[in-house]
This record gives C-alpha cells, structure tokens and sequence, in this order.
C-alpha cells in the first residue's frame, strides 16, 4: 500500500491534496475506534475529568460541520445545529453524549465526512484563497480550513489513544484486584 496525499480524480490537485488529509485522518480516526465498547467509548478517563471518546468524535463531527457551511457561505441550519451542536455547554466545555453507540456516532460523523467531500468536489483550487469568518471575529482562508480539518481530527486522535490506554491500564488494575 503507497500512502499519498492526492484527492479524487474529479478533484482540483491543491483540493485533492488537502481533502486527502482530511480523509486519510478521518480513515485513522475510525479504525482507531472500530472495536469499543460502549463502556469504553463512553469512558471518561482518571477520575472522570476528561472529555470521553463519544464527546470528542461529536465534537468533531460539529467542528467540520461549521466548516463545510463557512465554505459554503452560509448559516449552519438550524436542524444540522440541533442534532450535532452546541460547540460548548453551559459550562464552556464540550457537551456530554453518553449512552450513544459507536455505530450512531460515527453514522453522524460519516453525514458531515460526506457532506464535506461533495464540497470538495465542487472548490477549484483558486476558490482556496477565498476568506471566510472563522471564530471571535478571526478570518481564515478556505485552504486553512481544510487543513484545520484535518490537524484538528488528528490532535483529538491523540486524546483518544491516551483514553484507550487509560481504559485498558485500569480494566487490567480492576482485574489484578479480583485476583488477588
């Protein structure tokens, strides 16, 4: 197998490029997740003081929601927000799913991946260049979205495996004690 960064054929290459990125982070992030249980999708780390897997999968899924419509230049409707927002609780951290199978989840996640390639399919390289409203009043371009997209999986990917190992160090403590 040849790891490259290249997009559909139908794809501008600078586009394709970038797209890629995304889809080769989004592929790793679904085979990282692929065998969880609920218990441990749902997990919430040491203590229960971290966002569980569940919560970081939704909140990505959020996040490149609002980047496909800031592409698209227009509002994120007010059904997509319902079902995949808000960006933060009232208490200024990521809201907490629970009890909501992988399989749902990540169903979701595959809505917005979609939604996000079509796009994909219609930017031309130029339109890269293109400035849109990000957050607090910041601007970026098009072309740092898509890579947004793609840093922004990656880095949670990071959180998740640091949960995975939690999960499994604890599970392993939990088994030595009945032993013993």
């Amino acid at each position: 197998m040849i790891l490259d960064l290249k997009g559909e054929s139908q794809m501008e290459p600078i586009v394709g490029m970038l797209y890629s990125a995304v889809d080769g982070n989004y592929k790793r992030l679904i085979s990282i997740v692929a065998d969880m249980s609920q218990e441990e999708l749902d997990y919430k780390g040491p203590n229960q003081k971290y966002n569980s897997t569940a919560q970081l999968i939704r909140h990505l899924a959020y996040v490149d929601l609002n980047w496909v419509f800031r592409i698209k230049g227009e509002p994120v409707p007010e059904l997509l927000e319902d079902k995949y927002g808000p960006m933060l609780d009232k208490n200024n951290e990521i809201p907490l799913i629970y009890g909501v199978s992988l399989e749902r989840i990540l169903s979701d996640y595959d809505e917005i991946f979609n939604m996000f390639k079509s796009i994909c399919f219609q930017l031309t390289d130029k339109q890269l260049n293109k400035i849109v409203d990000y957050e607090d009043g910041a601007t970026a371009t098009i072309r740092w979205g898509i890579w947004h997209i793609a840093d922004h999986n990656r880095y949670h990917q990071a959180h998740v495996k640091q949960l995975r190992k939690w999960y499994k160090e604890e599970k392993e403590r939990m088994i030595k004690k009945e032993v013993y």
